[in-house]
C-alpha cells in the first residue's frame, strides 16, 4: 500500500464524503457526515469498501476542504471511517473539527496507533491484523464482524481487553447474514452482555 505525500496530515486521500444515518452499532439512527479515507491493509474478504483499499486512488485533499464540506452539510456530527482511518495523523483534522464545534466518531479496526481527538470510538478488530494494545482502553463501543461461529472466541478474547463501559455488539457479515443471524441470536440470548448490530443503512437502500 503505498501511501501518498500528506504533509503530516495537511492533505487526506479523501474516497468520498456524504450526510447520511448511522446504520451500525450504538449511535445507529443519528445523522452524521461520513467521511471515507483510503488506504487500507487488513484485506478482509467480505468488506464491502474494496474500493477504498488502495489510497493511490483517491487524490490527496486538503484538510480544510473536508472540514468546509462538512460545514456545508449542516452536520454537527462526524463519522471518520475507511479505508483503515488510523494509517494517517488525524489531529490537525480532528482539531479543526472541534474548533468548528463538531462532535467526532471514529470507525476503526484499531491496527494503527491512534491519532487525533474523538468523543466516540467504535473498535471492530480484524483476525488479520488485530488491534493495537492502546486502543483497547480508549474503545467506547467494541463491533465484532460475526462471519462463521468460531468468530465469537474472537469476540470475546477482546471482549476481556476492552474498559468496563464499553458497549458491546456482534454484527452478522452481510453475505452470510442469513446463515449466521440465528447463531448470533442464540449467542447473545445466552450472554446478554452483548447486543446485536445490524447494517440497517442498506436494509433502508441508503449510503
Amino acid at each position: 500500500m503505498k501511501i501518498p505525500d500528506l504533509k503530516g496530515g495537511e492533505l487526506l486521500p479523501l474516497v468520498e464524503s456524504f450526510y447520511t444515518i448511522q446504520g451500525e452499532g450504538y449511535n445507529t439512527g443519528k445523522a452524521a457526515y461520513f467521511i471515507r479515507l483510503g488506504g487500507c491493509d487488513v484485506g478482509c474478504s467480505w468488506c464491502d469498501v474494496k474500493e477504498s483499499w488502495n489510497p493511490s486512488l483517491h487524490p490527496p485533499v486538503s484538510y480544510i476542504k473536508i472540514i468546509e464540506d462538512a460545514i456545508a452539510s449542516g452536520s454537527r456530527s462526524i463519522v471518520i471511517t475507511g479505508g483503515e482511518p488510523l494509517s494517517y495523523p488525524l489531529d490537525k483534522l480532528c482539531k479543526a473539527l472541534k474548533d468548528n464545534g463538531f462532535e467526532i466518531f471514529l470507525e476503526t479496526s484499531g491496527s494503527k496507533p491512534v491519532s487525533g481527538i474523538f468523543d466516540w470510538i467504535c473498535l471492530s478488530p480484524k483476525k488479520k491484523k488485530p488491534p493495537l494494545n492502546n486502543i483497547y482502553p480508549l474503545a467506547s463501543e467494541l463491533k465484532v464482524i460475526i462471519e462463521k461461529e468460531e468468530d465469537f472466541l474472537w469476540a470475546e478474547t477482546n471482549r476481556k481487553r476492552v474498559n468496563e463501559k464499553c458497549r458491546l455488539y456482534l454484527q452478522p457479515e452481510w453475505s452470510r447474514r442469513e446463515i449466521i443471524l440465528p447463531a448470533i441470536i442464540s449467542y447473545v440470548k445466552s450472554n446478554p452482555a452483548w447486543s446485536i448490530s445490524l447494517q440497517t443503512h442498506k436494509y433502508i437502500n441508503i449510503p
